[in-house]
């Protein structure tokens, strides 16, 4: 169902994040709200810094007015500008794109407090994040390998899942940014089943799937091919989507990755619960390297994001390509519609 299908619906009011103000955040920005589409589906307005989303604009012969607004207030919903709530006050004269310092990493950082503090507060259905560079961050003394895991300690989330989607495939991961070698170490019989108990109800709840229907990937080669290369599918994973079956959740696996990502790709499963970061994204990438989007489920608020970093090698030059984060938008404003607890009915 898009937010245009029915007569009089309230568009979702979508929160975006202008991630990091020396990369390509902020031309993304501009470039994807200056297609319908995304006004179609929602009212977005920007979490950043006029006077950065101003240089964007004019990098890029953006010819609609930017305007300044205000967390909560009423914002232009028909396409006639871009509405940013300006929470930092950089000097453009002295921040250059591609080198983040102290003062990015705090900016970037309080948008993405002040986009959750609205998320949670109900002002907005759904928040948008455009990418940020973790060591500005650190910078800013914020200790978290990512947005992730920021978000999810901002909403107290206890359970929570990165899924990456795309048209053809859609996957979801157990284990995240960590070193190759410490993933069979991290792996549970508990977390893999509460990462496919995740899949299963974002599905549900902010896909429309009514039964979806899950793969698992092995770890190992061949699946460990009966424990020789590997017991993790005997001890861990197997026990794991015995749980999840016993709660009626259709899944399946765990199958050797090296041709699991055909059929799923192909559409046989609605998702693919994947054991570590590479794992997942070297094919959703391979399929989906400019169109992706992030999604963090088991939060308590709506978020995707872009499935790129920062490209400082080419901030600054108008080359970004914003396909990620229009999909970003749209996407998060079908989910507000699907699984959002508010009323989007009856109103202009």
């Amino acid at each position: 169902m898009s937010a245009s299908s029915k007569q009089g619906l309230r568009k979702p009011s979508i929160g975006i994040t202008m991630g990091d103000p020396v990369g390509i955040g902020p031309e993304i920005i501009v470039q994807a709200l200056e297609q319908e589409i995304v006004w179609e589906v929602c009212t977005p307005f920007v979490l950043g810094d006029i006077g950065i989303m101003k240089r964007a604009a004019e990098l890029l012969h953006h010819q609609k007015p930017l305007q300044a607004c205000h967390a909560g207030g009423e914002f232009d919903s028909r396409n006639e500008g871009i509405n940013v709530v300006s929470l930092s006050h950089l000097d453009t004269d002295h921040i250059y794109y591609g080198k983040p310092n102290q003062q990015t990493g705090e900016a970037m950082v309080a948008y993405i407090r002040e986009g959750i503090r609205l998320s949670l507060e109900g002002a907005i259905d759904a928040l948008v994040t455009c990418p940020i560079n973790k060591a500005a961050m650190a910078l800013a003394g914020c200790r978290y390998p990512g947005h992730t895991e920021l978000l999810a300690h901002e909403t107290h989330a206890a359970d929570y899942a990165m899924m990456l989607a795309g048209e053809k495939l859609r996957v979801v991961l157990v284990t995240t940014h960590h070193a190759l070698r410490e993933v069979p170490d991290l792996l549970t019989e508990e977390r893999i089943l509460s990462t496919i108990r995740l899949t299963y109800q974002g599905l549900k709840k902010f896909f429309g799937i009514s039964k979806p229907k899950l793969a698992v990937a092995a770890l190992n080669p061949h699946a460990g091919e009966g424990g020789m290369f590997g017991k993790e599918e005997e001890t861990i994973i197997n026990p794991g989507i015995s749980k999840a079956r016993e709660e009626g959740i259709d899944v399946r696996g765990p199958f050797p990755s090296d041709a699991l990502f055909f059929f799923a790709a192909k559409g046989d499963f609605d998702a693919v619960v994947c054991m570590f970061h590479d794992q997942g994204l070297i094919p959703l990438k391979l399929l989906h390297f400019d169109d992706a989007v992030n999604i963090t489920l088991g939060l308590p608020i709506i978020r995707t994001s872009v499935d790129h970093g920062t490209a400082y090698d080419i901030a600054g030059t108008g080359r970004a390509n914003a396909k990620s984060l229009a999909n970003a938008i749209t996407m998060a404003a079908h989910m507000a519609l699907w699984g959002g607890k508010k009323d989007f009915g009856g109103g202009g």
